[in-house]
């Protein structure tokens, strides 16, 4: 077990074997109905689940591996398959949007239908959407995912800082008031990025990171607009690749300070989840381990047991 214990004083519980225990629906209110920050919520599924984040992603060949029809009924049992098998063994999921939205309306209803269940679980959903734009428009995105009541309700949400970070503010505002979380591009593992992430900041507006590359500004932006200083994990994070090198991007695991990380590209893409912490160093105890298709690729019949695995290989 890694050092993520040392978020709470209570050890995991996981169970690998026999009927999961289910949790019953997410509690995000505190008293008075004041929301749990995600932070807080965040940092005890971490502690009691471990870091494993299991995606939920329906491509067209595992639907066929599944004996599923690549349609809108096909995504929807794909998606709540997922969801039976991760409760209770792992503590979250990220279903990305891309692959219900290919299916149109009815694609976004089954999403809907997901999302519901995987928080009526009591699993933490990442909605990996991507969104990002500036003013109204980006606030507009941030109702729909992160609203309660709200028919996409998402306890967080994957976004884009493309037009700056600021730009995200509303969403940032939004996320606090109802107990919300985001994570936002910073080094993503595709090689395509890697230039545009790694080009370095000059010493206009952002003067005072002059030097650093585009990856450290936004982790540092992130960082600053988290004002989490007394949490052990922020209610916004960063997305950064497993696959990559945090120094190839002026990045050393200091600067995420107490900023959850979103680390996808474990189990098919490369990275081995047995080597979190010698990746990310003293930023280990919050990396959110995702892995997709290492994990689906088992089908139904075997999905319960890849979960358990992958879980335990996090921890």
């Amino acid at each position: 077990m890694s050092d993520a214990a040392a978020l709470s004083d209570t050890p995991g519980d996981s169970d690998a074997s026999g009927p999961p225990d289910m949790p019953g629906p997410a509690d995000t209110s505190g008293p008075s109905d004041t929301p749990v920050p995600f932070g807080a919520r965040l940092a005890d599924a971490l502690v009691r689940r471990g870091r494993l984040c299991v995606g939920v992603d329906p491509h067209p060949f595992l639907l066929d591996r599944w004996g599923l029809a690549d349609d809108a009924a096909g995504v929807r049992e794909f998606g709540l398959r997922t969801v039976d098998a991760v409760a209770g063994r792992a503590g979250i999921v990220k279903p990305q949007v891309a692959f219900f939205e290919r299916h149109g309306s009815a694609g976004y209803a089954a999403l809907e239908q997901v999302l519901a269940a995987a928080r009526a679980a009591g699993l933490l959903v990442i909605a990996d959407a991507k969104r990002g734009d500036i003013g109204t428009s980006v606030e507009a995105y941030g109702r729909a995912w992160l609203t309660p009541g709200s028919p996409l309700e998402s306890d967080a949400v994957t976004v884009a800082a493309y037009t700056g970070v600021g730009s995200l503010d509303p969403v940032v505002a939004l996320a606090r008031d109802h107990g919300k979380g985001l994570f936002v591009l910073a080094a993503t593992s595709n090689p395509e990025a890697a230039g545009l992430q790694r080009a370095v900041l000059d010493d206009g507006a952002a003067g005072r990171r002059g030097g650093a590359s585009v990856a450290a500004g936004i982790v540092a932006d992130v960082r600053a607009a988290a004002d989490a200083s007394d949490a052990a994990v922020a209610d916004l994070g960063v997305v950064i690749g497993a696959t990559v090198r945090l120094a190839d991007y002026g990045l050393a695991p200091h600067d995420l300070g107490e900023l959850p990380v979103l680390a996808p590209g474990f189990g098919h893409q490369g990275a081995g989840l047995a080597d979190i912490d010698a990746l990310f160093g003293s930023a280990a105890p919050r990396v959110i381990a995702a892995a997709s298709r290492s994990i689906l690729f088992a089908g139904p019949d075997g999905i319960a047991d890849a979960v358990a695995r992958h879980a335990e290989a996090a921890r």
